[in-house]
């Protein structure tokens, strides 16, 4: 079996196991993977955190990027999940936990603050309490430098649930920057790279 068909078989046994944490249709494409992990730094001794990496594309992207010196922590929810990224990724620091527990999460490490996180998350599929919920635990653990990546279906870009979460981010961050679509994936995506985070909105 090639390695895109034994991501894809575990992927989809997610999907129809837990269809409202399982928000895409197939893992993303390397080339979705290389433009989320363009924030990660690729010097220093960098923190980055990936939540829900899923099948491990995105984690190897980072994984290409990361320094030598760098701690790459990916939070998954799905037990499956994990125990596929422990069989095949054992340069994972994998958390089976929440992301709306993202600092007890961390702070159980030994973390406060992390240079990067990059999601992997079905937003559209939260409740707006849940999105804000997560968000707010991002702010919370990100350096005042440090910056936040995820990605939006192509189609879903003008839709209300969609514009709603924009908006979420704009009040999350002072800066937050919409990348040029990503056509090779199933489906189209584009990226969000917020920077700046407003630790004053925190409640």
């Amino acid at each position: 079996m090639s390695a895109k068909h034994s991501e894809l078989l575990p992927f989809l046994q997610a999907a129809v196991r837990n269809p409202n944490v399982i928000g895409a249709i197939a893992p993303s494409s390397p080339r979705l993977a290389e433009r989320l992990a363009e924030v990660v730094p690729s010097t220093g001794t960098p923190t980055v955190v990936e939540l829900g990496p899923g099948t491990g594309v995105v984690s190897s992207a980072i994984a290409d990027r990361l320094p030598a010196a760098g701690r790459h922590i990916a939070v998954e929810l799905d037990e499956d999940m994990i125990r596929l990224l422990a069989r095949n990724r054992p340069d994972l620091e994998l958390v089976h936990g929440d992301a709306a527990r993202l600092g007890d999460l961390l702070a159980a490490r030994g973390l406060d603050k992390v240079d990067t996180v990059v999601s992997g998350l079905p937003w559209t599929l939260f409740p707006p309490a849940q999105q804000l919920r997560i968000l707010g635990q991002i702010v919370k653990v990100l350096t005042p430098d440090g910056a936040f990546t995820t990605f939006s279906y192509l189609n879903a870009y003008p839709m209300a649930g969609a514009r709603r979460f924009r908006r979420m981010l704009r009040g999350s961050f002072d800066e937050v920057l919409i990348t040029r679509t990503v056509w090779r994936n199933l489906m189209p995506a584009l990226t969000y790279v917020c920077r700046r985070p407003r630790h004053d909105r925190l409640a």
